[in-house]
């Protein structure tokens, strides 16, 4: 299902605003984003097809996807994230730019028990994982926390104005 979203982002929905709209053609200049799964999908598409977006935004992404549940004796958070996985198997893709945002109050969920919800662990890693590629913090790569956000539209539309100035500058 996600290659099915992915084909149809790149060679269906791009084209056809790109036709329709006086949008640019540079990858610098266009963004992708999602909130929830949907960040994920985001970061997966993004990180994929370099030629056609050069940004992307998650709110409250789900980076906890992986290939086994935590409750199995062989998880481990560095082989079964699936996110992680791909980017630390990747090479560095010039140009790219990264835009997280998490709350403090997405989730409950703390699997390791050091005291941070899993969302910021998780999201924090893979910031980890794409400044061991060579993407620069505060460059590359920006990290929004909101204190008491919670996983839901009300959090995310107060992180969209950052984004979107983030992304598009000012004049969005």
């Amino acid at each position: 299902m996600a290659k099915a979203y992915s084909d149809y982002i790149i060679t269906e929905l791009v084209p056809y605003l790109t036709y329709k709209y006086p949008i640019s053609s540079s990858p610098a200049l266009r963004a992708l984003a999602g909130y929830s799964l949907g960040g994920l999908s985001a970061m997966d598409i993004v990180w994929n097809n370099p030629q056609v977006f050069g940004k992307v935004g998650i709110f409250s992404g789900s980076f906890w996807w992986r290939k086994r549940d935590t409750k199995s004796i062989f998880y481990s958070d560095y082989r079964d994230r699936l996110m992680h996985l791909q980017i630390r198997g990747s090479k560095f893709k010039p140009g790219m730019k990264f835009w997280f945002q998490t709350g403090t109050q997405d989730e409950q969920s703390d699997r390791n028990k050091n005291g941070v919800i899993d969302s910021i662990d998780d999201t924090m890693d893979l910031i980890t994982e794409l400044s061991r590629k060579g993407y620069r913090p505060f460059h590359d790569i920006h990290y929004l926390e909101i204190k008491d956000g919670r996983h839901n539209q009300e959090t995310w539309a107060q992180a969209m104005p950052n984004f979107l100035t983030w992304a598009f500058g000012n004049g969005y």
